[in-house]
């Protein structure tokens, strides 16, 4: 299973980008998927995910800002983020948890997209 991101860039403060996460392989079921974020010198966090059966949660600090979407027909997802701050800068991974018939390895990441946020 491999997942690859794209859409990450440099954008001005309050400014939008969309991120894209494909997943490909040998995928029996998606439990969900979902964004983590890791600004330098800090640690990964959870931005936001997207489960097949239940809620979706977003961490505080993006709440009305950020959006996350699943096309399940084509295994992405996706995160909108609008009205970006400065302190949104960081590299985005995409999260999975997948069952691919792998015993004992259901998580998944992609390689991550730099997301900066500056004037």
């Amino acid at each position: 299973v491999q997942l690859v991101e794209s859409g990450g860039g440099l954008v001005q403060p309050g400014g939008s980008l969309r991120l894209s996460c494909a997943a490909s392989g040998f995928i029996f079921s998606i439990y969900s998927m979902g964004w983590y974020r890791q600004a330098p010198g800090k640690q990964r966090e959870l931005v936001a995910i997207m489960p097949s059966i239940g809620t979706t949660n977003y961490a505080d600090s993006v709440k009305g800002r950020f959006t996350i979407s699943r096309d399940n027909t084509k295994n992405m997802v996706y995160l909108q983020m609008n009205s970006l701050k400065p302190e949104d800068t960081a590299v985005y991974y995409c999260n999975a948890n997948i069952y691919s018939g792998i015993p004992g390895k259901n998580d998944y990441w992609g390689q991550g997209t730099q997301v900066t946020v500056s004037s």
